[in-house]
């Protein structure tokens, strides 16, 4: 084989253990639980890296009047993660107030540390229940449906946004980290099969 051949194929291999999410590597519970806990993980890390990688100063970066800051941003998914629960009789944190959480916080460590929180708490209360729980129905927005249907809603809707974040991160000439580890990761594997 020569030596290109062997660059190609351990150049595939790298790109595609990299293409492998970082919540398939830990194991998650059977079921529908642990495939949704698997994709809420994967959203809530991505997220992090993101409101790490984020210069303080961007985080009062908005695009146009009236549209949520990066702040915001993070703190509407965090809103959601307390607030949407609250349909089908999940407690939010004391003093929480679903209309106006997103706007409460604007510090870096402070909109971290939110976020962060707000995923440990969906998730527990979504992890507790149990497989009659989720078939339970319940409204949430003008919708009937069931939790299962409440929490795959939350599954959208922190993904939506964690799209969302790429785009203001790209825009203020922030690689996403996962992004920037897999071309450093690239970029080494070529520079040591020259």
């Amino acid at each position: 084989m020569s030596r290109r051949s062997r660059l190609c194929v351990v150049l595939s291999a790298v790109l595609a253990l990299l293409a492998i999410p970082a919540f398939a590597q830990a194991p998650t519970p059977s079921g529908v639980r642990g495939e949704m806990l698997a994709w809420f993980k994967d959203a809530e890390d991505k997220l992090g890296q993101l409101a790490e990688a984020t210069p303080e100063a961007k985080y009062a970066y908005r695009p146009g009047k009236d549209v949520r800051s990066t702040a915001e941003i993070f703190m509407h998914v965090a809103g959601g993660n307390y607030g949407v629960p609250t349909f089908w009789g999940v407690a939010p944190p004391e003093g929480f107030k679903f209309a106006t959480y997103e706007k409460s916080l604007t510090t870096k460590a402070d909109v971290q540390k939110a976020l962060k929180d707000s995923f440990a708490h969906m998730e527990q209360h979504f992890m507790a229940l149990s497989d009659a729980d989720l078939d339970k129905p319940t409204e949430f927005f003008g919708m009937k449906s069931t939790v299962r249907g409440g929490y795959m809603l939350l599954l959208s809707h922190v993904h939506e946004h964690l799209g969302q974040s790429i785009a203001y991160a790209r825009v203020n000439g922030i690689v996403p980290p996962w992004t920037a580890k897999q071309q450093a990761d690239a970029a080494k594997a070529k520079g040591a099969a020259k």
